[in-house]
């Protein structure tokens, strides 16, 4: 009988040990996520939310608030003709860049996964460029590659085709200042979309081009019947990341255009992030700055969405 009074007293001393290591646990955890947490509240989310607010005030020179506008800053925006003009800088600039991002993605992909020995050494070699800093890039880019001077890199290379010296970061008339933009930008990012692609690639079973070799089907057949298919959703997933960077390109337009003191006042092109910039550190005018913020962030939203609703993302095959 004594024992049997005395059995349950054992498992209720697990349990307080147990809920010993839980608070333990979960004190750990507080720990060492808590200032990871406070930190990204309070210079991320409530950043974002004090930038909201002050959109719906006329702050010029200051960050406090109090003289709500309600929505002037936006409808100022909306009428500024700069910033309809870098709206359609960023839409240019966009048609360029995503097919051409894209297709160069895919290609060097197919090429390296194609390759039987030294696929790690080249699978390298073209990401290293998307672990350099886009400011970096963008100095060698203007002072060694288009730097306009007939030493430049671009002018050695088309002096040996009889072509004169060109100012390629200040000529408008044709606009060849693109050239160096999108070249920049491809050089910094298609190693990384090729590393996704080249990861789907991988993830494609032998045996449905097997299958296709018995059947007769050419390279360009398996590549278009097979390869393309069982890459949808990779495909979807690559546009729409090079859409999102696309439209937040800022550093390789302001350090190919800017001019030291004068910033990009002499930029031939301004994307909506470098107008913003200008606005909200050069004039100081913090809800001018706010509200075009949240106007682009919309914009990229509906356009994702749109985007990923014509591609059928998220979809199953």
């Amino acid at each position: 009988m004594t024992a049997l009074l005395e059995a349950p007293a054992v498992p209720v001393v697990a349990k307080k040990r147990r809920r010993r290591r839980d608070w333990r646990a979960i004190g750990a955890f507080v720990v060492l996520t808590g200032p990871v947490v406070l930190g990204l509240g309070l210079f991320k989310y409530v950043a974002i939310a004090w930038s909201f607010l002050l959109s719906f005030n006329d702050a010029r020179g200051t960050i406090t608030l109090g003289h709500w506008t309600g929505f002037d800053n936006y409808a100022f925006l909306l009428g500024d003709d700069a910033f309809l003009t870098s709206l359609s800088t960023i839409a240019i600039f966009t048609v360029f860049i995503v097919p051409i991002t894209f297709v160069a993605s895919l290609g060097l992909a197919v090429l390296v996964n194609s390759i039987k020995r030294g696929k790690a050494f080249f699978r390298t070699i073209f990401l290293i460029p998307a672990a350099v800093s886009y400011v970096v890039a963008a100095l060698v880019w203007k002072m060694a590659l288009f730097n306009g001077l007939p030493s430049g890199v671009a002018n050695v290379l088309g002096g040996l085709f009889g072509a004169d010296p060109v100012p390629w970061l200040s000529e408008t008339s044709p606009p060849v200042y693109w050239v160096a933009v999108v070249t920049l930008r491809l050089w910094l990012q298609v190693g990384l979309y090729m590393i996704l692609f080249l990861a789907g690639l991988q993830a494609i079973s032998p045996s449905l081009y097997e299958a296709g070799e018995l059947d007769g089907t050419t390279k360009w057949q398996a590549f278009r019947y097979i390869t393309l298919p069982q890459l949808r959703n990779t495909s979807v997933a690559v546009l729409l990341l090079i859409l999102i960077a696309a439209f937040q390109a800022f550093d390789e337009f302001y350090n190919l255009f800017g001019t030291g003191l004068s910033g990009t006042a002499t930029a031939p092109v301004k994307p909506p992030l470098v107008y913003l910039y200008d606005s909200a550190l050069g004039d100081q005018n913090y809800g001018v700055g706010s509200a075009g913020a949240f106007l682009l962030t919309v914009l990229i939203v509906v356009i994702t969405l749109l985007q990923g609703r014509f591609v059928g993302f998220g979809k199953k095959d």
